[in-house]
């Protein structure tokens, strides 16, 4: 990193009034995205996949993630693990693809075998032909190489190195924040996700969703009902900012239909929803009847991929009479999505300009955006990168 950029940096933490925004190198330069991989999140809690990504016990899928081959697997009784999807003999990729594990989990090259909870439970002629075992292999100790992991909200979290504090004491702000919303929600099936390839840094996604200010020009139809001025930010330095609004309308169908209501919540989420980032890469939305989370999947430093699923309150609403409705409110948060589109790539291209000095911000309207850049700029310094 040059010493300008690293100026650059540490300016990020000034006040939002003077303060710059991330320096160009953040977004577009390969070196720098691998640092940032490392330090933010190999060090912290990252968003994987979803529970339903796995259709039932005895499943596994081999996941990607940074140029990590990792391997996401059920066991018998349902509970999700993730694995380095390697073999602990000589490193071979166990899974290529989604599969349902009726037997043992068997690597291609020599055969040896693990259970779904990671266990290796046989290695043919590792002693030589005909003997399965021998005193140097010690299987108890060679099982699979177990990620750190944690499931909230449907959405499977991972701390690579095994060093963040455990999930709920680093996200305690964010779960008091909505302890009314910790009960039972159901994934709405194949009508209630899908997938948008983005252009564009995966910082650029947080910082747009993160921030209202930009509703009238690029959601004109969201801000004809729920206004620009219904808005307010949501912001904490622990690890997540956003906003919420005062003006939340419920999907109703022709009949006046609505999705079933959380039970026990407070009458301010009548009317009230919230829409906050979990740094680094999960962003969330809740509302009375539903809600959503996204997943940000970085592929190098000017790709993303979102992967977008929909959750709701009751088990009677992902059932077949409300699949009109569930399909409408998909499509509905889809054209939301993809008119964000253009400007989080527009802001990619936008990088390239060797002029661009990070930006300013808004103190009124950018502090979301701006408690996101502290967060990146403090978390880099402080684990030695600038």
């Amino acid at each position: 990193m040059s010493a300008s950029s690293d100026r650059q940096l540490h300016n990020v933490l000034g006040d939002i009034a003077t303060a710059n925004g991330l320096p160009n190198a953040h977004y577009i330069d390969p070196q720098t995205f691998d640092q940032e991989a490392h330090q933010l999140f190999n060090r912290q809690w990252a968003a994987l996949a979803f529970e339903h990504d796995l259709p039932g016990p005895g499943h596994v899928k081999p996941i990607e993630f940074l140029g990590q081959p990792l391997l996401l697997a059920s066991d018998r009784d349902g509970q999700i693990r993730v694995f380095f999807n390697v073999c602990r003999h000589r490193g071979m990729i166990l899974v290529d693809e989604p599969r349902e594990v009726t037997g043992a989990l068997r690597c291609p090259y020599h055969s040896w075998c693990y259970d779904l909870a990671g266990n290796l439970r046989a290695t043919p002629h590792v002693g030589g032909p005909g003997h399965n075992v021998h005193d140097a292999v010690c299987a108890e100790k060679l099982g699979l190489i177990e990620v750190r992991s944690h499931i909230w909200r449907n959405i499977v979290f991972i701390n690579l190195d095994g060093t963040a504090p455990s999930f709920e004491n680093a996200n305690s702000e964010l779960i008091e924040r909505w302890a009314e919303f910790e009960k039972p929600i159901y994934f709405g099936a194949a009508d209630s996700t899908f997938e948008l390839k983005l252009k564009t840094n995966w910082k650029l996604a947080v910082e747009n969703y993160c921030e209202s200010y930009h509703l009238p020009w690029v959601h004109p139809a969201l801000n004809s009902y729920s206004r620009l001025e219904d808005h307010y930010n949501i912001e904490s330095p622990d690890g997540f900012s956003g906003q919420g609004t005062h003006v939340y309308r419920q999907l109703k169908d022709a009949d006046g239909t609505t999705f079933p209501d959380m039970e026990g919540l407070a009458s301010k989420w009548d009317a009230a929803a919230e829409y906050i980032a979990l740094y680094p890469n999960v962003l969330l939305g809740v509302h009375r009847d539903h809600s959503f989370a996204i997943i940000l999947v970085p592929d190098g430093p000017a790709k993303t991929t979102e992967r977008i699923g929909l959750f709701y309150h009751k088990p009677e609403a992902v059932e077949e009479s409300f699949a009109p409705l569930r399909a409408a409110n998909t499509k509905q948060w889809k054209v939301v999505f993809e008119e964000d589109i253009f400007v989080v790539e527009g802001m990619q291209r936008g990088r390239s300009a060797n002029g661009f000095d990070g930006g300013r911000f808004s103190p009124v309207m950018d502090g979301p955006t701006h408690n996101f850049h502290q967060w990146v700029a403090s978390n880099l310094i402080n684990n030695g990168q600038a």
